[in-house]
């Protein structure tokens, strides 16, 4: 009899876990619907005040390698069933500790962007927002001599909030 009742409940389970929802749910994080099987990411314009020459490229290469290692979606050049869009809005030096003489002990590289997220499948998923993400540094350094590994660093930041805000939805 236990054991009826046990299988019982094990089929009554599944059958109800198994209307449950019609999102695809992956081990990368993503909530992506199994329709969807395109998307374009295009090239982050730098609009900022203090320029960064490289800055716009390696946020665009990061983004598209982010949806090639965490999602099996194709990318294309135009009119994916998603679309991302941005741009780099900020990218500011400002001090971010100051000692008791007041000198900054620690400067703060923050880099701030834009993102224009489409869905043409679900276009309720369809959203524009700011993402900002920041690294400290020795104010004994130049910004010259960090600033690679700083951009680095803001990138990855970047890039894992742009990516969970769009596909993940976090």
């Amino acid at each position: 009899m236990k054991k009826i009742f046990i299988a019982a409940s094990l089929i009554i389970t599944a059958f109800l876990l198994g209307g449950c929802s019609v999102v695809k749910y992956s081990f990368s994080g993503t909530s992506i619907q199994p329709d969807v099987k395109t998307v374009t990411i295009n090239y982050f314009e730098y609009k900022a005040l203090k320029v960064n020459p490289s800055l716009s490229n390696d946020l665009t290469e990061a983004m598209k390698d982010k949806f090639r290692k965490l999602t099996k979606l194709e990318q294309v050049e135009m009119d994916g069933d998603l679309e991302l869009q941005g741009a780099v809005t900020g990218y500011e030096v400002r001090a971010s500790a100051v000692t008791a003489n007041e000198v900054a002990a620690q400067n703060r590289l923050t880099v701030s962007v834009s993102l224009k997220f489409m869905n043409r499948k679900y276009p309720e998923e369809d959203f524009e927002k700011s993402f900002s993400a920041y690294s400290d540094y020795d104010s004994t350094n130049s910004l010259d001599a960090v600033e690679a590994t700083l951009c680095e660093e803001i990138v990855e930041k970047l890039v894992e909030d742009m990516f969970n805000a769009s596909v993940a939805q976090w």
